[in-house]
């Protein structure tokens, strides 16, 4: 049988409700059924996860379309299950993706460990360059005179530079996880590596056999290497971040679920390098991916598709050896009728455009309705708090309530208009109790109106505004058939996959601009006005 987990909670108004029981009879009937259908069905488990904050609903109210508008009068306690089941095969798969999340931290880690150590190699190569001759044969090394002395100053300072330099353009917290190496980040460490590699053999070659008596020569050796380094790291800002700032391409990015798009210009980068660019622009400029908001379209696809008869017009009365002329005409009959009804049925769905066009005016009226009854129990409520503030400037520093208080106080005069609308625009699982107090909070402290308040709730933004468990720690998924760490090209396509939608990107080369230049004569603008008046004045 299959593992169920029920979940049963009552609204922040309800308690009383009449209509509870009757929707908790509903919910163990539904249970029962479910229960019986176990034994056919594949091993899964069934999970109900609850809700964030009872105030603003639940999934069960999410799928309703028809609302009474006195809901919030006689809220119900609402009892079932979710209708998202994990089989063998998903758990096997989130066992896997765990592993692979593993691996991928493992290989930060070994990535940074690596650049640790190069980064120490580099910098302790010119003062091993220093010192070795020091140690090793100090009696015969010949005096360091002024300019020798000034070079120890040169590749201080110029020691310091590149520690600064490598730290800002190196050692910065990691964006996101790429699933291929940087190609000319790793390029650069190449380098990196066998130049200084290269300078220890010919240090090691020329100075270190012979025993070299002229520290200045093996000072201004050292002072070389510093400089090529330095040469080095100019060509890693080339490469990392001046190339790509020169726009190329312009990439069409289209969500796959409501077809929302943007366009973005893009420099010389790699496909997995412009898909981490186009993620962090899609937090920022795509509005919230609201999944509520599909469900209409779904329910009517299904009511249309319902409404769909098929009829077997060769098989409502089957021909056999026995049939005579009168049971011909009787099948001839027959068939022309089933035609007129399929025709009527066809004519039928060819109103369905109405429907459409009422439902959607409905629900615009609707909305239209409780957002004025949200602004207006929005205004009263901060007027109420500007009243109460100027009689608390009255009273002792000790007896005023900071803004998380009135929030608190002035909350529940406005929490059914709210929740009524949020539920009407099906945003309500994006809305927490505890998120919408922190607003108000934040806007009483700010002085801010009414509007600036109500604007979080009546255009919904991106998804950066609201809670971070909507989007941090996301994981994407790249889908190409080009090489990731290849470049962009015309028509390149692939897709960025998340756990709830797609984004279906397509790159588009920018086209080669010639501009030319036309000399206009200034005296061809001149021109002379003659009169001719033709009435008396």
């Amino acid at each position: 049988m299959d593992t169920e987990s029920t979940y049963s909670g009552y609204s922040y108004y309800s308690g009383r409700s009449r209509g509870s029981h009757r929707h908790g009879e509903r919910s163990r009937d539904r249970h029962k059924s479910h229960s019986k259908d176990g034994s056919r069905s594949e091993k899964s488990v069934t999970i109900n996860a609850p809700p964030a904050e009872p105030l603003l609903g639940d999934a069960a109210a999410r799928g309703e379309e028809v609302q009474d508008d006195n809901w919030g009068e006689t809220t119900t306690a609402v009892t079932g299950t979710s209708e998202h089941s994990l089989s063998q095969e998903d758990i096997v798969r989130i066992t896997k993706d765990l592993e692979d999340s593993v691996g991928l931290d493992c290989r930060r880690y070994f990535t940074l460990t690596l650049s640790v150590v190069l980064g120490l190699l580099v910098f302790l190569t010119p003062l091993a360059f220093l010192a070795l001759p020091h140690l090793l044969w100090p009696e015969k090394l010949q005096a360091c005179g002024t300019a020798c002395e000034g070079l120890f100053i040169s590749v201080a300072f110029k020691l310091l530079i590149l520690l600064f330099a490598v730290w800002a353009l190196f050692f910065r917290a990691p964006r996101a996880g790429l699933p291929r190496v940087f190609v000319f980040r790793a390029l650069l460490a190449v380098l990196v590596l066998l130049f200084v590699i290269s300078y220890w053999l010919f240090y090691g070659v020329r100075i270190l056999d012979s025993q070299d008596e002229n520290y200045q020569g093996i000072v201004q050796y050292a002072v070389s290497l510093v400089d090529a380094l330095l040469f080095i790291h100019y060509l890693a800002i080339v490469l990392l971040e001046l190339r790509q700032l020169q726009p190329a391409f312009s990439v069409c990015v289209t969500r796959a679920t409501d077809g929302e798009t943007r366009h973005y210009n893009l420099g010389q980068l790699s496909i997995q390098r412009a898909a981490l660019a186009i993620i962090e622009n899609y937090y920022r400029d795509f509005p919230v991916h609201n999944p509520a908001l599909l469900t209409a379209s779904k329910s009517r696809a299904a009511k249309h598709l319902a409404g769909l008869k098929v009829y077997n017009v060769d098989g409502e009365f089957p021909m056999t050896p026995s049939t005579g002329p009168g049971n011909n005409a009787a099948t001839g009959l027959a068939q022309s009728q089933s035609r007129a009804m399929i025709a009527a049925a066809a004519r039928r769905r060819d109103t369905s455009h109405n429907e459409l066009y009422y439902e959607e005016a409905e629900h615009e009226r609707r909305v239209r309705k409780r957002k004025a009854r949200l602004v207006v129990a929005v205004e009263e409520a901060f007027t109420h708090i500007k009243r109460t503030q100027e009689e608390e400037l009255k009273k002792a520093p000790g007896d005023v309530m900071d803004p998380r208080e009135a929030a608190q106080a002035i909350f529940p005069s406005m929490a059914r208009a709210l929740q009524k609308y949020l539920r009407t625009t099906r945003q309500q699982h994006c809305h927490s109790m505890e998120s919408i107090q922190q607003h108000l909070a934040f806007c009483i402290t700010n002085n801010m109106t009414p509007k600036a308040f109500l604007e979080s709730y009546l255009n919904p933004g991106p998804t950066l505004q609201y809670g971070r468990e909507r989007w941090l720690g996301r994981q994407w998924t790249l889908i190409s058939e080009a090489s990731v760490t290849s470049g962009l090209k015309e028509g390149a396509l692939f897709l960025l996959k998340c756990i709830d939608f797609s984004l279906v990107v397509t790159a588009k080369r920018i086209p080669y601009i010639q501009l030319s230049e036309e000399f206009i004569d200034p005296k061809s603008h001149k021109f002379v006005l003659r009169l001719q008046s033709e009435t008396s004045v």
